[in-house]
């Protein structure tokens, strides 16, 4: 049977993460980390950790972003976006690169939006998506817009006590589209 590797942040894994190996039971094994992806650097240490139960998948699907975009510090004094844009880019791709030599397809989810976050700025998500998807793009990487998806429903997808997870209605959503693109890359 096929196998197909789930990394990423609490969107992965308190979301579409919590239903998408059912869903995708009859065509493939899905294995996901226990813990979350966070920032783009902590991703890159758990594909290090986590490097034999990703090797030879036949696809890879992987989010970075929410963390990276966090202005944690601001509340102290205008310290700006935890991941400058720069960085943020060459990690992802960064991260695109070591998993295409691990396994066959690989599949990066833009970046989901937030609801009123006290420290995400929903322009910031847009325009890294726009930075990140073409280089991405560049390098023969899948992308599922994940974005795209929950933009113009995120007061029915995003939950409203949080401002940044799932509802079950979003995760939903999100996982019938990964089930699709992963379907589709099988």
């Amino acid at each position: 049977m096929k196998k197909t590797v789930f990394l990423g942040d609490s969107i992965l894994l308190q979301g579409y993460g919590t239903v998408i190996g059912d869903r995708l039971s009859d065509v493939c094994t899905c294995w996901q980390p226990p813990r979350n992806g966070c920032f783009t650097a902590n991703t890159l240490r758990l594909i290090h950790d986590c490097r034999s139960q990703i090797a030879g998948a036949d696809v890879i699907h992987f989010n970075n972003g929410l963390w990276d975009a966090c202005h944690l510090f601001d509340d102290l004094y205008p310290d700006g976006i935890f991941t400058p844009d720069e960085d943020y880019v060459r990690a992802v791709c960064r991260i695109a690169r070591i998993l295409s030599h691990m396994g066959k397809t690989v599949i990066f989810a833009t970046t989901t939006p937030v609801w009123n976050h006290p420290e995400i700025v929903n322009e910031e998500v847009i325009a890294r998506n726009a930075l990140v998807v073409p280089e991405l793009e560049k390098m023969g990487i899948v992308i599922n817009d994940l974005h795209s998806l929950i933009w113009p429903k995120y007061k029915e997808y995003i939950r409203d006590d949080d401002h940044i997870h799932l509802t079950d209605t979003g995760i939903e959503a999100a996982a019938a589209q990964v089930e699709a693109v992963v379907r589709a890359h099988l």
